[in-house]
């Protein structure tokens, strides 16, 4: 078929689930066009192979497959980690993270296939979908944006029954009830047992993290050293970036660390029940946290605080293509220009445990905080600062204290 006469064109966003495969001769039906579909490796693991050709064999015109590990590492990762972005104090936004990866990687798709549309297997009930077509909206606002599982309101059994009905291989059926979503910075648990927020999650959901009870007993203790606030090597041996998280995320994950249980409020309007699985990354926040206080001004500090905030509600929410976050971006890096140095850690029964940390760059002096005799702060001084700062609480007090009380009741009729 020349190109002057091919079909048009849609790429998907596919996972290999049952949504996304099911959208295959759907979207192909519905819209007499081509399916093309990608998947983007962000160290989710799995056949992606099986994935590709799952793809095909349900009637996908070409399967791309795009090696994103290291590229979401240093890409997605390492700026809002270097901001300290943590969603409600809580969340490393692995997900969340991924999705702007995705976005692009559709967009570049449509644009060099020529698709007049992409589409994605996301529900109108998460968060997903906004950060997704929010993206293709940024990167390729031509682009048509089609949501299958928002229109076609089949069920599970009834998504097998229309490709079955097709004689197309269906996939066999979910054994699991819970719903989960895994790359190299975090895997996210939800649905089944866990939408009670009072119950326990059972350790089933688990697969990156030891319980406590089999974690080793004794501690493990290890430095890790950071440049500008990226981590770059651990025990004094450099790794790149995709490996030293994949390198943290089993050594801590055989200690415990990284569970988190997150009731968080969706952009939807909605709150949702959240197991998190990130050793690598709960690991790490603490560490660079704990050398940006050795090497950061108190202002530094608080201020970060509050950028890092607005990172994690701009990722969450979708809004990674914006000015806003290039803005923070550019902030992030300035102020992270000092936090170098070595952190050590103590991993324990699924604590991970600040133990130390050093700096060329410590603002820390011994001389002025010690109280042996190597002593050099100016005692001295202190009288006439304290003069000073307690000059303002010293006038008013004197001021309105001495003025009268108003009359409990006054003005009552």
């Amino acid at each position: 078929m020349s190109s002057g006469s091919r079909k048009a064109r849609i790429v998907l966003a596919y996972s290999g689930g049952l949504d996304t495969t099911t959208a295959i001769p759907w979207l192909k039906e519905k819209f007499n066009a081509e399916v093309v579909t990608v998947t983007a490796d962000m160290g989710q693991g799995g056949d992606l192979e099986g994935v590709r050709k799952r793809a095909l064999a349900v009637g996908a015109a070409k399967a791309l497959v795009v090696d994103g590990r290291e590229m979401f590492v240093r890409e997605f990762v390492w700026p809002a980690f270097q901001a300290g972005a943590l969603y409600e104090g809580e969340y490393p936004l692995a997900t969340a993270l991924s999705r702007p990866l995705i976005a692009r990687s559709l967009a570049e798709a449509a644009i060099s296939e020529g698709a007049f549309a992409v589409a994605h297997g996301c529900t109108g009930k998460g968060n997903d979908q906004v950060r997704i077509e929010v993206g293709i909206m940024a990167l390729a606002p031509e682009v048509k944006v089609i949501a299958p599982a928002r229109e076609w309101g089949m069920s599970r059994d009834e998504e097998v029954e229309f490709l079955r009905a097709r004689n197309l291989p269906a996939l066999a059926k979910k054994t699991s009830q819970f719903s989960v979503d895994e790359n190299i910075w975090g895997r996210s648990i939800e649905a089944g047992p866990l939408e009670n927020p009072w119950s326990e999650p059972p350790e089933e959901v688990y697969a990156w993290t030891a319980s406590v009870a089999k974690a080793p007993a004794e501690p493990l203790y290890m430095e890790i050293d950071f440049e500008c606030g990226i981590p770059v090597s651990v025990n004094g041996e450099k790794r790149s970036p995709l490996a030293l998280v994949e390198h943290l995320n089993m050594v801590a994950g055989k200690h415990g660390v990284g569970r988190i249980d997150h009731l968080e409020n969706r952009l939807v309007g909605i709150k949702s029940r959240e197991i998190y699985e990130a050793p690598a990354a709960v690991l790490l926040h603490k560490a660079r946290r704990a050398l940006e206080t050795i090497t950061l001004a108190k202002e530094q500090v608080r201020f970060k605080d509050y950028v890092a905030q607005q990172y994690a509600d701009l990722v969450y929410n979708g809004l990674w293509f914006t000015p806003h976050r290039e803005d923070l971006d550019a902030y992030v890096q300035s102020v992270e220009r000092s936090v170098t140095g070595s952190v050590r850690m103590r991993l324990h029964k699924g604590n991970a445990t600040v133990v130390g940390r050093k700096s060329p760059n410590a603002l820390y002096s011994y001389e002025l905080a010690t109280y042996d005799k190597q002593d050099q702060f100016d005692h001295r001084a202190s009288e006439g600062f304290i003069k000073v700062f307690g000059l303002p609480s010293k006038t008013q007090n004197r001021v309105q204290r001495s003025q009268p009380a108003a009359k409990k009741g006054r003005g009552k009729r």
